[in-house]
């Protein structure tokens, strides 16, 4: 489903967002596409299409499975379908809800914050950053603090 308020039209082209299984308020999604877009450029990253799914822990799991042969559940499964890194962005971001709500109240701190520090984090993977070490971690989660910082000076449309 895509925004259950905005019709098909008036989305970005190249920034979408749809919901599977879920529903929840998705209040300004100009907004966080503005944010992305800023973010991607100031990272010196052309977009193709970015399509963000949100979806519950059975949805993702599924994913995780069937394409990462990982049995566990997860908060962000990302998709980059283009090799080459020098290429404008063209990837899914699958995100799961239940997960965004349950690391909310761990990490006390509110679902729309989690939200956005997931979206960034599934947004920077298809920049290029990675995870798995600890220096790379380290850098990925610089990174996100850094544009969760500027989410609020993105201006509002």
């Amino acid at each position: 489903m895509i925004f259950p308020d905005l019709p098909i039209e008036e989305q970005p082209e190249h920034i979408q967002f749809f919901f599977e299984s879920v529903q929840f308020p998705f209040l300004y999604p100009d907004l966080i596409s503005k944010w992305i877009e800023d973010s991607l450029e100031e990272e010196k990253k052309a977009i193709n299409s970015i399509s963000f799914i949100f979806c519950n822990d059975t949805y993702l799991l599924q994913i995780n499975q069937e394409y990462l042969n990982h049995d566990t559940l997860t908060d962000v499964i990302t998709f980059q379908y283009n090799e080459t890194i020098d290429l404008p962005i063209e990837g899914d971001i699958f995100i799961s809800i239940d997960r965004i709500k349950e690391n909310a109240n761990k990490f006390a701190t509110t679902f729309d914050h989690e939200l956005k520090r997931i979206m960034i984090h599934g947004t920077l993977h298809l920049a290029g950053y990675k995870d798995k070490s600890t220096k790379d971690k380290q850098l990925m989660t610089e990174k996100e603090n850094y544009y969760l910082s500027k989410f609020d000076k993105v201006p509002k449309l």
